[in-house]
């Protein structure tokens, strides 16, 4: 089971963005938690609200129970480039220079950790044949050899 958590429009530009995201991609959640709280990047809280959003999605979408958050990991995280507002600034000889303000999206994709698989399932599974293997027919016209080496 999975859920996602969406933050659109976010005032940094991607790029900075990717750098708090890709430090998250596969972890745990307390383990991503706290690297997103200790880090000094401003992008992180962002990061970690979208994150804890995701979790509260997936625990609501359990019928059964709740999930704990040391079973969830980040299954994909991703930044994708937003609009930009276009702003003038004035530059040198009356001249106008173009200032792009970037804005990015944000998606965390949260999943519940897969159950291990009990050893009796692997033991029936490392039971069965491989299948086998199917010969060829060799190519027509005989073998080919290499010209031998010349020497001195």
């Amino acid at each position: 089971m999975e859920a996602q958590a969406v933050n659109r429009y976010i005032g940094s530009s991607p790029r900075k963005m990717r750098l708090v995201i890709d430090l998250i991609r596969g972890k745990s959640i307390p383990e991503a938690l706290h690297i997103l709280h200790f880090s000094p990047k401003h992008a992180s809280k962002v990061a970690e609200k979208v994150l804890r959003s995701a979790v509260a999605n997936l625990q609501n979408k359990d019928d059964a129970g709740r999930i704990e958050p040391e079973d969830i990991i980040v299954k994909r995280a991703f930044v994708d480039g937003g609009m930009q507002m276009k702003r003038i600034s004035p530059a040198p000889m009356g001249r106008a220079y173009r200032i792009r303000k970037r804005s990015n999206h944000v998606t965390i994709i949260v999943a519940a950790k897969e159950a291990p698989v009990k050893e009796e399932v692997k033991a029936k599974a490392a039971a069965k044949p491989a299948p086998k293997e199917v010969k060829k027919p060799a190519a027509k016209g005989g073998k080919k050899t290499a010209p031998a080496a010349e020497t001195k």
